[in-house]
């Protein structure tokens, strides 16, 4: 029954990333094909930053003990038992936070910064693929930079970040109620 699960896991990982690479993309390329440098930098921005915080999502949720969130639960704290499903199922949550979002976030803002130094080049009209480089290597070292830190805040501070997740969670499934 476990190998089963874990194959079905899988392929909805695979078609998760398609999915969320195919979105990623699509956005990118939508807003990059009529945007200014300020927001295309935005844009850059944003898909570091997000790749950070699921990074920072993932590794709390691995290394966070269940015990601090009996005890919320205990007291019917918001996002005690969300919490501690969220732990119950580290490992997803690992894959779903650092594979696939982290993974396509860092693909997709590889892309961008390939597709913002090309226009800027264009736009100061250069060849010199210096510029290029060293647009491509700030991105990679903000991104490694920042999911190295990420790590380490995570560590740190897993019961409180996942307690977070957690609150955020249970606001969305009260959200979801109200809708339907």
């Amino acid at each position: 029954m476990k190998r089963k699960s874990t194959i079905s896991w899988i392929i909805k990982v695979v078609i998760i990333s398609i999915i969320a690479s195919m979105v990623f993309t699509l956005v990118s390329t939508e807003i990059l094909g009529r945007a200014g440098f300020v927001v295309s930098f935005a844009l850059l921005a944003a898909f570091i930053i997000i790749g950070i915080i699921f990074d920072i999502v993932g590794i709390a949720v691995t290394v966070a003990t269940e015990n601090p969130f009996h005890s919320m639960a205990s007291r019917r704290e918001r996002g005690a038992l969300e919490s501690l499903r969220l732990l119950r199922n580290a490992d997803r949550v690992n894959s779903f936070c650092n594979d696939v979002v982290g993974d396509v976030t860092g693909i997709v803002s590889g892309t961008t910064a390939a597709l913002i130094a090309a226009r800027l080049m264009i736009s100061l009209n250069t060849e010199n693929i210096l510029f290029q480089l060293l647009i491509l290597g700030l991105v990679t070292g903000l991104t490694i930079g920042g999911k190295a830190v990420g790590k380490v805040v995570a560590i740190n501070n897993s019961t409180a970040i996942v307690h977070k997740v957690g609150i955020s969670i249970s606001y969305l499934k009260i959200s979801n109620r109200k809708k339907n």
